[in-house]
């Protein structure tokens, strides 16, 4: 399998990374492409094109402004040790084995608005660019038409190289719009994370974000060959609900006292 993942906002470049492995983002032409037209905006465009406070306006204005290949470890760090947001504290890959963080790079993949698809070791330079911004560029009216089918292709790739029969959909909807899944050759099954809340199970966001993280840690602290193997996941009092779950959408629940 080959699993997704959606970035997040919250970065950390202070941490030391635990590793001095890495390799460089495969799609880096089109993100100079993107910083580019990036650095034609003010800090208050920004401000406007991405309901940003002015501070953070004014931090990635800088950040796009200094932003400059090549990638090193002086000047960027591994995309699964960058990210810091919920997704990334279940996924929590500064504490992986060797062996599993080796699965993670082969088997998981992040989708990014700048970088596109990035690997877990990937090298990356601090940005905020959300993928369903509506930035217009030489090729639409935003970040999915400047896509196109590029990500897709890469993804499409990566399954051929694997040898993989499923792709795991682990990201946010905003972020696998991206994605055409018809360009993919194998099915999509998304794992949903729901827990009981008010008299029903419904998806709470902070959670379904952190249970993401936590069954691709699963996925690789068990290197698991086999999609199918991904229903035994029972982390964080989760539990595969057969009974809400078809062949392309399986259901996880929580219920906690």
């Amino acid at each position: 399998m080959i699993l997704v993942l959606s970035p997040a906002k919250r970065l950390d470049y202070e941490t030391p990374p635990v590793t001095d492995r890495f390799t460089e983002p495969r799609l880096l032409d089109q993100s100079a492409l993107l910083i580019e037209r990036l650095r034609e905006l003010s800090p208050a465009e920004i401000a406007s094109l991405m309901s940003l406070s002015d501070p953070l306006a004014a931090l990635n204005h800088a950040r796009y402004a200094d932003w400059q290949p090549p990638f090193t470890p002086a000047n960027a760090k591994p995309a699964a040790l960058a990210f810091a947001g919920d997704v990334y504290e279940g996924l929590d890959a500064a504490t992986l084995p060797a062996k599993a963080l080796d699965w993670l790079q082969a088997h998981a993949r992040i989708l990014s608005g700048l970088y596109g698809v990035l690997r877990p070791l990937d090298l990356m330079q601090p940005y905020r660019l959300e993928m369903g911004t509506r930035l217009a560029n030489a090729r639409g009216k935003d970040l999915y038409a400047f896509w196109g089918e590029r990500i897709s292709e890469l993804l499409q790739a990566d399954l051929a190289a694997a040898k993989a029969q499923v792709l795991v959909n682990l990201a946010s909807e905003e972020y696998f719009k991206a994605v055409r899944p018809a360009r993919l050759g194998v099915p999509v099954v998304q794992p949903v994370f729901e827990d009981w809340k008010g008299g029903r199970y419904k998806v709470v966001s902070f959670f379904a974000k952190r249970a993401r993280g936590l069954m691709a840690r699963y996925a690789a602290e068990h290197r698991l060959r086999d999609a199918a193997a991904l229903q035994a996941f029972a982390v964080d009092g989760y539990a595969f609900a057969a009974e809400a779950s078809d062949d392309a959408r399986w259901v996880f629940r929580r219920r906690v006292a």
